[in-house]
């Protein structure tokens, strides 16, 4: 997922912390100015630092219009600064009464009784996928305010020169295996597909393998199944074969884009985000929804917005939430910045941007929320699982273990820092 400017200075996070202190919690509820019965809620929030300041101001100053009496004070912090400032106020009791969270923390938002369930949401106005994410035990916790996913990118001049047809939703990793095979001329440094070689990319390729990542205890793993050694082969299988191998430059920073960037790349598994970086580029490219193999599962990131249970004005909070997430505004505002993309279900809302330009089939954005593959998430040990599973995988890329004893290596490794 995009991730907004992560660089501030220290003065600047702490004079923000205090900010948010000052206006969080059990302060809202309270006359604020001349307003007299007016009441504030606080909001705290990094997704409009590093450029989507004002935008996000003005879906507040028309939530404030939409809704007198009440004033909503904002903060706002670098993403980098964003998490420890909230974890600190959660601790003392000073949170925001409407906060951003991600996917990552949700379980445990939850979990520690920080957010409030919310009453009476109409989720029918979100994409499904992105509701469900921030629902528990039947109650609905927060609400998506933006998201981006992974698809596959390909060059249509390539396809077209080598006379293939081009993906389709329809397509498998046999499809996807054939074409790469097909497109791939080493000796011009042409390659037919890229997918980087990390646990981003494998709990995926686990999903649609039709396994699952963990066990239903959510402390130990099922990666170590038929499945699991399946989506391992499938991203293993591609180094050297259809895609460049580490010592030709594979997983350096920006590799992948550079050559698909050059014309020298046919397929490409990657984010949404790229699309600008694609502006320019010299050739013609579409995208379409991810290959599966037992099934679809595409990778989905989400921001969310959650209320919280400390909140004196909740009633007033969850109505700005709902307004920052699901009103017409917000979705205008975003796609004529193109700040992120609103979570909403009406394609209506969202017809200038199906219709922006390349890639040209943009409805697959939207198509591949239909079935999606969320992060693993654990209580403990949630990097070095991480980690460890892009260091297996690695090790079997270069050919210094099995694919077999990478997987059960990674398992028993990840099962010693999560159980």
């Amino acid at each position: 997922m995009s991730r907004l400017t992560q660089i501030a200075a220290f003065s600047t996070a702490a004079a923000v912390a205090a900010a948010l202190a000052g206006c969080s919690g059990g302060a809202s509820g309270t006359a604020s100015g001349d307003g007299g019965g007016d009441v504030t809620i606080s909001y705290s929030n990094f997704i409009s630092n590093g450029g989507n300041e004002e935008n996000l101001d003005a879906i507040v100053a028309a939530f404030e219009d939409e809704n007198p009496g009440i004033i909503v004070d904002v903060a706002t912090l670098p993403y980098a600064d964003y998490f420890t400032t909230l974890q600190t106020d959660l601790a003392a009791g000073t949170q925001a009464d409407v906060f951003d969270i991600e996917y990552a923390n949700f379980g445990t938002y939850v979990a520690d009784g920080v957010i409030a369930p919310l009453e009476d949401v109409d989720t029918s106005v979100y994409r499904t996928s992105l509701a469900d994410a921030y629902s528990s035990d039947g109650a609905q916790y927060a609400l998506p305010s933006s998201f981006s996913n992974v698809v596959l990118f390909y060059n249509s001049d390539l396809f077209d020169a080598a006379g293939l047809d081009y993906p389709t939703s329809d397509w498998t990793w046999e499809d996807e295996k054939v074409a790469a095979e097909q497109l791939t001329d080493e000796a011009a440094g042409v390659y037919g597909d890229y997918q980087p070689i990390s646990y981003y990319e494998y709990y995926k390729a686990v999903a649609q393998a039709g396994g699952d990542f963990l066990a239903d205890d959510g402390i130990s793993v099922a990666f170590d199944s038929p499945e699991g050694i399946a989506a391992a082969e499938w991203l293993v299988g591609k180094s050297g074969t259809v895609m460049p191998t580490p010592e030709q430059g594979a997983g350096t920073p920006d590799y992948d884009s550079g050559l698909f960037l050059d014309g020298k790349l046919a397929m490409w598994h990657s984010g949404i985000w790229m699309f600008g970086a694609l502006a320019d580029a010299t050739f013609n490219w579409d995208i379409a929804v991810e290959p599966g193999d037992a099934q679809k599962a595409s990778a989905l990131f989400s921001n969310a917005v959650a209320v919280s249970s400390s909140s004196d004005e909740k009633e007033a909070a969850q109505a700005f939430a709902e307004f920052l997430t699901s009103s017409s505004t917000m979705v205008e505002t975003r796609l004529d910045a193109g700040w992120e993309l609103p979570p909403v279900s009406d394609d209506s809302l969202l017809a200038s941007y199906l219709g922006k330009g390349a890639p040209a089939n943009r409805q697959a954005v939207f198509d591949a929320l239909e079935n999606v593959a969320l992060p693993p998430i654990v209580a403990e040990g949630q990097t070095e699982m991480q980690d460890i599973v892009s260091e297996e995988l690695t090790e079997a890329a270069a050919g210094r273990k099995s694919v077999e004893e990478a997987v059960s290596s990674a398992a028993e490794r990840v099962n010693a820092v999560i159980g």
